[in-house]
Order: structure tokens, then C-alpha cells, then sequence
């Protein structure tokens, strides 16, 4: 090597590490990059003491970077993860894969040019014989061509255009590969909107019937999860996977108004307790592998990393697959046997291409793997005969569950089947008979109104009973109406609306402004007393409670306070109920509880209603009275609710459910995307807000400033993302009314 070029290749690794550290300046890294600035001054030694020196000068500079390595801090990991030498997708496709073709993504006039999709092919050699595996890759890229790729944060369209490749990679019955390097979505919502698509994305994954490994280098928010769903997940080990980028983070921590900058302490503070490197999220076990990377983060030059990346990506697709083999003892023991070196993984050959029984097993698999996580996550202070009563609770369910609705739902089919053809059968020919004699009874001059009475009866639709339908339900007045002032429609300017006292406003008028039609905030307990049968409600998982699982500062004080304010346990309140007589399930996200933001108690709650309503077969209520997304706070831990939830949501569709979401006041951000966006039922309250980003971190992201109605629920009506807009003093009427048209296969309404 030419000694000036040495020399440039020592400067820039010293560089690349001084950046690596930030603001923060290291002595050792200055004294040496001053030794290699005297070295340049030095003439008068021959070439090859020269690069003898250089090679020496080498050495003790791999020697500081192992140094600095082991104490790299949260942020400096972020730094790597960020820096413009970091490693990206076309760098592992080139150098992981043995041949690929791209599908999407070469330039900018492609669909998202940030998204890259390619087929391609992973060739290993079993004796004499070489196969060629095929699979799908998928990943967000950030390099090669960056001024277009949009820093890797994608569009919905982008998105769409992903989750099209894997659903062909499921028809071919070949592997998914996802590569996550994303600072987070691009927050658009024109159609089909960045929270509808990343929560459609993570729907499909979980019903994908092939295996799908996913690797993390970047995964920033919702934008991870849109192609984070998967059986294994493996992280670089200088990589992160957080809820919020940490100056995110320290801004809200800090207040921080727009057009102020944070400390870098905040920033480092909130880095450290997100918990969000590959060693926490391996520890938290949402992180199954950690693929170790060279001192100071890998990059393009770092070959023997793509071998070992290559290594674990095969090794982690012969797991997957071999878990849900028949056939698969003798090989299970050898893999457990082989060592790490990446050539001794490819000499044990696995099929990647599975039947279809186990493709069955692996949607179970992977169901079972996300349903258990973060149990650690959220604080139990149910007592002892609570957990047994629900524990019993929950086996008499399932019990009758199958009992019911398997045993003799089966027997009853069948005899209504032959009922429902035989009466069929007897219907036409009395109706004829009914016609004839309708006839005679006009020709002899009777009153034929009689004759079709009974027949109008008999073709109106049924309907359950309707205890309460007519009654007056619970009297609930919204404190807000006690208060002896007059209140002005924020709408009086445009529409000419009146001032209204509050009383009134709050009490008879139910928060609604009796001109224009202007939603005013009402308390949850207004609709608990307003939509639901009085005296019906039964809350269930109460003392299952929000906390505090990554130990972020002063938290816990403001939880508390959160609980002791509105005496609550979390900002989800699960119960049974009944409606106009139909007999549902609710979960509730509410706004007075830190506003009504989601941790591993809520995903929780959601998870075990679900369940309940899955096994007393009743419709499925997400009543959503204000949202403010995942509770930062909490990183990982509330972040992995938006595929762990929806995977609960897919359950219960599947099992022939009802799911129903209605929104109400500001709902926003990661629920959006997942476990609530999924559903093919959304309806929000008139004068809600729907989005998957707020206008400040729309502006923080993409510069741009959005109309004030942005996120006005009749704008997500009209780009598709909701059914409907209803008012609110209709909403009892509206839901009973979904409940008897819509219904799922399996609801029974008792």
C-alpha cells in the first residue's frame, strides 16, 4: 500500500471514531491523530522504515478503538448507527448473498426508493450437490444514492410496496429476510397513510406461513415494526431499537419548545434509560441474537463481518424452519453441536421450503413467541384469590368454550342445516297457499290485512331483546357543568355559534355545541354512563398496572400521580357489558391516564380482553377516548405492544370475531398503527383528531408546516382510514346497530 494512502486510512479511522464520540473529546484519540501529524514532517527514513512505523502507528490505534469500544455509552451507538460509513442493505446484499436480483427502490423515480426489495439467492454446497436457496429481502436503505432514499424513513406507499414482495415470497413458500435501518416512518397520511399501512404491515406479517428473520441495525419507532414482525430477530450489536430517538425523547422530557436545542447530557440521560442497545433489548428478550460487530461499529471494508452476518442469517432460517419440522431430531442435535464459525453453519442443510401442516405450526409458533412478551414488564397487584378467581375464571371459559361452541355447535349445525333446507322447502309452498288464500278471502270480502300480518313478522329482522332500550340509563354530570360560566364555540368566528353556559353545554347538550355541532372533551365516564345497559359493566384485570420496567428517572413519581388523580391502575379500563341487551367486551384507553399513552400493562389488558371475548364469543369494543401513542418512557417494553397486541387482534378476528374501533378527542402514533389501525371497523367521535404523528414532529421531520385540519376526522374519512363519523349523542344508537349488521361468523348475542 502506498504510504500516503496509509497514512489518509489512519487519519480518517481517527476521524471516524472522534465522530463516533461527538462532543464529547478523547485525549488518547488527539495525541495520536498529533503523532501522525509529526510523522508527516519526517523525510528522512527510507520507504520501508516508513510503513514499518505506519504499521506499528496501526496496531496501537486498534488497540484505542477496542478501548473506546468498551465504553462506548447508548449514544454513541446511536452516533455509529447514524454515521454515513455505517454499513446498509446493498453492502450485506452484495457480500451476504450469493446472487440478487431488486425489485424496487433503484432510483428516485421509484415507488420509495428508501424501501428495497430484492429476490435473491443464499448457495450451499451438502457433498457433491449445490442449492441454490431462494429468498425474499426486504429493507430500508439509507446509503448508496442517500440524497433520494430520504435518510431510510419511508413512505406508506413504500410500505405497501414491501408488505406486496412478502405476501409473494408466502405464495412461493420462500423465506422473508428483513433488514431494519430506519430512523422511523415518513409521518404522511395521504392514502394509505403512514399508521394504516405500518398496522396493515404488521397484520399480514403475523399470518405470513413462511419463515421471516429479521435483522436490526436502526430500528426507530413504528417505522422498525413495519417489517420487525418476525420468528427470529437478530441485532447488530452497536445497533438500537427504540420507541423514540433519544433528542425525541429529551425534548419531551425537557419541554423543549420548538426552535430550542436540548443539552447533551438530556439527550445522553435519555439514551442510557430507553434501554433501547442490543444488549438491553437481548436482556428484555425482544431480541433473539446479537451479531457482534467490529470495534467502533462495522463497516463496507469489514468483510469477516459479513461472513459472520451471513453465518447467523442462515443459521437463524434453519432454526426457524427446523422448529416446525416433523422430521427434525438428528439435525436439532447436530446445530447444537457446530460451532460459530460461519463455514461450519452451512454444512448441516435444512429445507426452507415447508409443508403445510407446518406452515400451520409456525404461525402458532410465532403467536405463542409474541403473546408472552413483556410479562415482566408491568405490575400484578392482583391478590392471591384474584389471580385464582380469574385463573378458574378463564378454564371454565375455554371449557365452555369448546363445550359449546365446538362439541355441539357442530351437531346443532348439521340439524339446523337440514331444519333451515326443510323449512325452506315448506316456505314456498305456503306461500303460495298464503297468496290463494289471500285471494279467496279479498273475493269473499273479508279483511286480508290479518293474513300478512304474521308473514311482515317473520321477514323483519330479529333482534335480540332490549331490556334497557327505552329505559333512562345512569345519570352521569360532567363536572365541567357545575362550573357557572359561559363558554365560546371555537368555532364562533366562522359559524356566528352563540355562548352557551356551560351547564348546559356539559349537561343537556352532552358537550356539543347546539349550532355548528363542535365536540367538546368529555370525561370517559360520560360514555361509560351514556352507551352502555345500566348497571351492566363489569371491569376485569383492574390491579394489572402501569410502571416503571426500565428504571427511568422520576417516573415512577408521576405514575403515581397519575393513579392517584384518576384512580386508575393504567390508562386501559377492560370490561363486560351489555348494550341495548348484546352482551360485548370493551377495552379502553384513557386520556386522564398520561394521555392514555400505552406500556406493557395496557398491551396486556388488551391482550387478556381479547382472549375473553375470543372464548365467550362476544363483540370486541376498542374504545379509544384519547391516545397519545407508546409511552416513551417505557421503550422497548411499550414499543413491542404494537405487533404483540395485533397479533392478539388477528387471533380473535380469526376466530370469527367482531372488532370495532371508535375513536374519540386526539388519538395518534403507535397504537394507530397496529392493534387499532388494523381493524376493518373505525369510526371516531365528530371533532376528533386521527393521526400517526402530531404537527410538531411533522414539522421536526420534514420541515413542512400542515393545515390545521390535518387531522380532522373527516379528513381520514374522506383519505379512507375510518368508516365513519358520528355524533356523539348517537353513538349507542350507531354501535347497536353495527353489532346486528356487521357481526363476525362466531358471535353469539346472549
Amino acid at each position: 500500500m502506498d504510504i500516503e494512502k496509509k497514512l489518509e486510512e489512519l487519519r480518517q479511522r481517527v476521524k471516524y471514531a472522534q465522530d463516533i464520540l461527538g462532543e464529547k473529546r478523547n485525549p488518547r484519540l488527539d495525541a495520536f491523530l498529533e503523532k501522525l501529524s509529526e510523522f508527516e514532517l519526517g523525510d528522512t527514513c527510507g520507504d520501508e522504515r516508513l510503513m514499518a512505523t505506519l504499521d506499528a502507528h496501526e496496531q496501537r490505534l486498534q488497540v484505542l478503538e477496542e478501548s473506546i469500544d468498551r465504553e462506548l455509552t447508548a449514544m454513541d451507538k446511536v452516533r455509529i448507527v447514524r454515521h454515513s460509513e455505517r454499513v446498509c442493505l446493498k453492502d450485506i446484499l452484495e457480500n451476504v448473498y450469493d446472487n440478487y436480483n431488486e425489485i424496487g427502490g433503484r432510483d428516485e423515480n421509484s415507488i420509495d426508493p428508501g424501501m428495497v426489495i430484492a429476490r435473491a439467492y443464499i448457495t450451499r454446497r451438502v457433498g457433491k450437490k449445490v442449492y441454490n436457496q431462494p429468498v425474499m429481502v426486504v429493507g430500508q436503505e439509507k446509503g448508496h444514492g442517500q440524497e433520494f432514499r430520504n435518510g431510510g424513513s419511508i413512505k406508506p406507499w413504500g410500505n405497501a410496496n414491501a408488505l406486496k414482495y412478502m405476501k409473494v415470497a408466502a405464495q412461493e413458500n420462500i423465506p422473508i429476510h428483513t433488514y431494519v435501518f430506519t430512523p422511523g416512518s415518513y409521518p404522511i397520511e395521504d392514502y394509505p397513510g403512514a399508521a394504516q399501512q405500518i398496522a396493515e404491515n404488521i397484520y399480514e406479517m403475523c399470518g405470513l406461513s413462511v419463515p421471516i428473520v429479521a435483522v436490526f441495525s436502526e430500528g426507530g419507532s413504528g417505522g422498525a415494526e413495519a417489517i420487525g414482525m418476525a420468528d427470529r430477530r437478530l441485532m447488530f450489536s452497536h445497533g438500537y431499537y427504540s420507541v423514540i430517538s433519544p433528542e425525541g425523547a429529551a425534548a419531551i422530557e425537557g419541554r423543549i419548545k420548538a426552535g430550542e436545542r436540548n443539552t447533551p447530557e438530556m439527550i445522553e440521560k435519555c439514551a442510557l434509560h430507553q434501554r433501547i442497545t442490543a444488549q438491553d433489548n437481548r436482556k428484555n428478550g425482544y431480541i433473539d441474537v446479537i451479531v457482534q460487530e467490529p470495534p467502533l461499529g462495522a463497516r463496507p471494508e469489514h468483510f469477516d463481518f459479513f461472513k459472520r452476518l451471513r453465518g447467523e442469517v442462515i443459521r437463524a432460517t434453519d432454526k426457524v424452519a427446523l422448529s416446525v419440522r416433523s422430521l427434525r431430531f438428528l439435525r436439532k442435535l447436530a446445530m447444537k453441536w457446530r460451532s460459530d464459525d460461519p463455514s461450519d453453519v452451512e454444512k448441516i442443510f435444512v429445507r426452507w421450503h415447508l409443508s403445510r401442516r407446518a406452515r400451520a405450526r409456525l404461525i402458532r409458533k410465532r403467536r405463542n413467541k409474541y403473546l408472552v412478551l413483556s410479562k415482566h414488564a408491568y405490575q400484578d397487584n392482583r391478590s392471591l384469590f384474584q389471580r385464582l378467581f380469574m385463573a378458574n375464571k378463564s378454564f371454565m371459559d375455554t371449557a365452555q368454550s369448546l363445550i359449546r361452541y365446538r362439541l355441539l355447535r357442530g351437531v346443532g349445525k348439521s340439524i339446523k342445516n337440514v331444519t333451515s333446507e326443510a323449512t325452506d322447502e315448506l316456505h314456498a309452498v305456503a306461500s303460495r297457499m298464503n297468496q290463494v288464500r289471500i285471494a279467496a278471502a279479498r273475493l269473499l270480502g273479508l279483511n286480508g290485512n290479518s293474513a300478512g300480518k304474521k308473514v311482515n313478522e317473520l321477514t323483519n329482522l330479529s333482534r335480540p331483546a332490549e331490556p334497557n332500550g327505552s329505559e333512562a340509563l345512569a345519570r352521569y354530570v360532567s363536572p365541567q357543568a357545575r362550573v357557572d360560566r359561559e363558554i365560546s364555540c371555537p368555532n364562533a368566528a366562522k359559524n356566528g355559534c352563540l355562548d352557551i353556559w356551560a351547564r348546559d353545554l356539559f349537561d343537556d347538550f352532552a358537550g356539543t355545541c347546539p349550532n355548528c355541532g363542535h365536540h367538546f372533551r368529555m370525561e370517559y365516564q360520560w360514555y361509560l354512563a351514556n352507551i352502555f345497559d345500566k348497571d351492566s359493566i363489569q371491569e376485569f384485570n383492574r390491579n394489572i398496572a402501569s410502571g416503571n420496567p426500565t428504571g427511568f428517572p422520576n417516573f415512577e413519581d408521576r405514575v403515581q400521580k397519575a393513579k392517584d388523580k384518576t384512580g386508575l391502575q393504567s390508562a386501559s379500563m377492560t370490561f363486560n357489558a351489555s348494550l341495548m341487551g348484546i352482551r360485548l367486551t370493551c377495552a379502553m384507553l384513557v386520556a386522564d391516564f398520561r394521555g392514555g399513552s400505552v406500556g406493557a400493562a395496557e398491551g396486556e389488558k388488551f391482550v387478556r380482553a381479547l382472549e375473553i371475548a375470543r372464548k365467550k364469543h362476544q363483540p370486541f369494543l376498542a374504545y379509544i377516548h384519547g391516545t397519545a401513542g407508546i409511552r416513551i418512557q417505557e421503550g422497548v417494553n411499550g414499543l413491542i405492544q404494537m405487533p404483540r397486541v395485533t397479533m392478539a387482534v388477528r387471533q380473535y378476528i380469526e376466530a370469527g370475531g367482531l372488532y370495532i374501533v371508535l375513536y374519540d378527542t386526539n388519538s395518534y402514533a403507535g397504537p394507530l398503527a397496529s392493534f387499532l389501525g388494523c381493524s376493518p371497523y373505525q369510526y371516531a367521535v365528530r371533532s376528533s383528531r386521527i393521526g400517526f404523528a402530531g404537527p410538531g414532529v411533522i414539522k421536526e421531520t420534514t420541515g413542512l408546516d400542515i393545515p390545521p385540519d390535518y387531522h380532522n376526522c373527516f379528513k381520514a374519512l374522506t383519505r379512507g382510514h375510518i368508516q365513519d363519523v358520528w355524533d356523539r349523542k348517537e353513538i349507542r344508537k350507531n354501535l347497536h346497530q353495527a353489532f346486528l349488521t356487521i357481526g363476525g361468523r362466531n358471535l353469539y348475542y346472549r
